[in-house]
C-alpha cells in the first residue's frame, strides 16, 4: 500500500512533468511520408483503363466515362480498406494517397466521394477578379428576385441512397 505522503509526491511530480501522450486533437498529428490515408483522384491523368477498379480488393472504386477522354471517379470510403493497391497499380499516377485520416461520418451517404472530371477545354474562360466579384454580388440579388416571382420554386437536389448489401 502506498503511503499518503508518497502518493502526494507522485501527484506533484506528474503535474510538473511533460505528458507522455500526444496532445491530439489540440495538436494535429504529423503523418509520415507514404502514409496511406484518403485516396485522391487526379482526373487529368486518368486514361480510363479501370485497372484500379479491378485491383481494389473491396470494390470501393468506380471509374465512369463522362466524355471524350474524360473520366470521373466515385470512391466509397466506407468500403475502402486504405491498402493503396489502386495507387500502386495505376499506370498514369491518377491516384495518390493523402495524409487525411479523420474520415468518420454520421451519415453514410457522405462517405461516397465523387471526383469530378476535368472540364472540357472549350468551357468558360477564367474571368478577372473584379468581374467575378461583381457577378458574385449580383447572384444573391438574382436569386431573391427569382424566389419572389410567382410560379418559381427553389430547386433542391438530394444525394442518392447508397446501395445496401445483404
Amino acid at each position: 500500500m502506498i503511503r499518503p505522503g508518497a502518493m502526494f509526491k507522485t501527484l506533484l511530480d506528474s503535474v510538473f512533468r511533460k505528458p507522455a501522450t500526444e496532445r491530439y486533437p489540440e495538436v494535429k498529428a504529423k503523418m509520415p511520408e507514404h502514409f496511406r490515408g484518403q485516396i485522391r483522384f487526379l482526373a487529368s491523368n486518368c486514361i480510363g483503363c479501370r485497372i484500379c477498379m479491378r485491383d481494389c480488393p473491396s470494390d470501393a472504386i468506380e471509374i465512369r466515362k463522362v466524355g471524350e477522354k474524360r473520366f470521373e471517379a466515385v470512391f466509397d470510403l466506407g468500403r475502402c480498406i486504405y491498402c493503396a493497391q489502386c495507387v500502386d497499380s495505376c499506370p498514369k499516377s491518377a491516384l495518390e494517397t493523402t495524409d487525411r485520416f479523420e474520415l468518420a461520418e454520421l451519415d453514410s451517404r457522405r462517405l461516397h466521394v465523387v471526383f469530378e472530371a476535368v472540364p472540357e477545354a472549350a468551357g468558360p474562360q477564367p474571368q478577372p477578379a473584379a468581374q467575378s466579384m461583381a457577378q458574385s454580388q449580383a447572384q444573391p440579388q438574382q436569386a431573391a428576385q427569382s424566389q419572389t416571382q410567382p410560379g418559381t420554386q427553389p430547386r433542391t437536389e438530394t444525394a442518392p441512397e447508397p446501395e445496401k448489401s445483404v
